[in-house]
C-alpha cells in the first residue's frame, strides 16, 4: 500500500502485539449489540463493521451507526481513542460487493470514503472484501492486469493521501482476507485463489496488519506442501507461517511479510463462523509455538525452528460474539486467551 512520499504508518507504531476485534453495527440476537465505548478494555484495535456500498453498481459507500445518533457515535469513537486504542472502519463484509470497474466508480469510492473518514474521524480503513471483481487476480502479483484491482489500489492509495491531507497523520490500514484469496494462490493463480496477493504485495510497505480469516475455510496447501483443515493447530501454524515466509505461485512469489504484521484471525466461539473454531487450549499451543516459546503444537514443523517471538497479535470475529457468556464458557473468552498468550494488550502508540 504505497503511500508516496509519506513515512510508512506501520513503523509508527508499538511492535507489541495487539488483539484486534469487529465490533457489529447492528443488533443480532446471538450476539447482541454493545456499545462502542463499553467494549472489553483488551481489544486495542476495533474494526467497526461495516461501510457498504449502494449497490453492486453504485460505489458510493454509506456508513450510519445503528442504535445511537451520528453525534454521539463520534463521541464513543473518541472515547476509545483518548484511551490509546484505534478505530478503523471496515469495507465490506460478506454479504458486500466491491467492484471498481471504471474511473467513474473508483473515484465515487474513493470520495466516499474519504467524507466517511473525515465525519467519523476513524484511525484507518480494514479491507474485508469478500466478493466482486476488485478482488479477483489475474496478471501477476506484481503485475496484475484486473482493472477493478489496478482501480482498487489506485483508490486505497487515494484514500491514504486524503487522510493525510485531511489530519496530518497516516492511516492506518489493514487486511482481512479469507484464505483461497491467499494460501489458495498455492494451488492456482486466478480468480479468487491468490485474488488478494497483488493488494497485499502492494500496500506490503505501508499495512499495518495482515489477519487472514482462518475459518470458513476449506483445506489450504502449507509451505510443506502438506494439506491442512481448519479448525486444526496445524491450520493456525502452517497458515501463519506460510505469510512470514512467503510462498511461490503461478502469478510469481509471494514475498514474505513481517512477523509483526501477522495476526492469528479466528472465530471468537464456534458459533461465530460456519467452521474454522479452535478451543482456546489449541489456540494457545499453536501459537505458542509459532512464537518460538511452545513444543510443536501438531504434525506441522516450522521451517524456523525458532518461530517468530514479534507474531503481531490476535484478530477475532467478533468482539459481539466474544461478549456473549454462552458463545464460550465465560464471557470474552477469546480476549482473556489473548493475554493467556501474549501478556496483555496494549494502547498503539503513534
Amino acid at each position: 500500500m504505497t503511500l508516496l512520499c509519506f513515512v510508512s504508518s506501520s513503523i509508527l507504531y508499538s511492535q507489541n502485539p495487539v488483539l484486534i476485534g469487529y465490533w457489529h453495527n447492528w443488533n443480532d440476537s446471538s450476539a447482541p449489540y454493545i456499545p462502542l465505548n463499553q467494549i472489553d478494555s483488551r481489544y486495542s484495535v476495533v474494526c467497526v463493521s461495516f461501510a457498504v456500498p449502494n449497490s453492486p453498481s453504485d460505489m458510493n459507500m454509506n456508513f450510519m451507526p445503528d442504535g445511537v445518533s451520528q453525534s454521539t457515535f463520534i463521541s464513543q469513537v473518541q472515547t476509545l481513542q483518548s484511551q490509546g486504542k484505534k478505530v478503523l472502519l471496515s469495507i465490506g463484509g460478506a454479504n458486500t460487493s466491491i467492484s471498481l470497474n471504471n474511473l467513474t466508480n473508483r473515484d465515487v469510492f474513493v470520495n466516499s470514503m474519504s467524507s466517511l473518514m473525515t465525519t467519523y474521524g476513524f484511525d484507518g480503513i480494514d479491507i474485508d472484501i469478500e466478493h466482486g471483481n476488485s478482488i479477483l487476480a489475474a496478471g501477476s502479483i506484481a503485475n496484475p492486469t484486473s482493472v477493478d484491482v489496478i482501480n482498487l489500489i489506485a483508490a486505497i492509495n487515494q484514500i491514504k493521501t486524503n487522510y493525510f491531507a485531511t489530519f496530518n497523520r497516516n492511516m492506518m490500514l489493514t487486511f482481512a482476507p479469507e484464505t483461497a484469496y491467499v494460501h489458495g494462490g498455492m494451488s492456482a493463480f486466478g480468480g479468487i485463489w491468490g485474488g488478494y496477493l497483488p493488494l497485499l504485495d502492494a500496500f506490503r510497505n505501508d499495512l499495518d496488519y495482515v489477519h487472514v480469516q482462518l475459518y470458513n475455510s476449506g483445506s489450504m496447501y502449507g509451505i510443506d506442501g502438506n494439506i491442512y483443515n481448519q479448525g486444526t493447530s496445524d491450520f493456525i501454524v502452517a497458515m501463519t507461517e506460510a505469510l512470514i515466509q512467503g510462498f511461490p505461485t503461478a502469478g510469481g512469489f509471494f514475498q514474505a511479510l513481517p512477523a509483526n504484521k501477522v495476526l492469528v484471525g479466528l472465530p471468537a466461539c464456534s458459533s461465530a463462523a460456519g467452521g474454522g473454531f479452535v478451543n482456546t487450549t489449541n489456540v494457545e499451543n499453536a501459537i505458542k509455538y509459532l512464537r518460538g516459546v511452545g513444543p510443536q503444537s501438531g504434525t506441522y514443523t516450522l521451517n524456523n525452528p525458532n518461530g517468530y517471538p514479534n507474531l503481531g497479535g490476535m484478530m477475532t470475529w467478533s468482539i459481539n460474539c466474544d461478549k456473549v457468556a454462552t458463545c464460550n464458557a465465560t464471557s470474552y473468552e477469546y480476549a482473556q486467551n489473548f493475554v493467556e498468550i501474549f501478556g496483555s494488550s496494549l494502547s498503539i502508540q503513534r
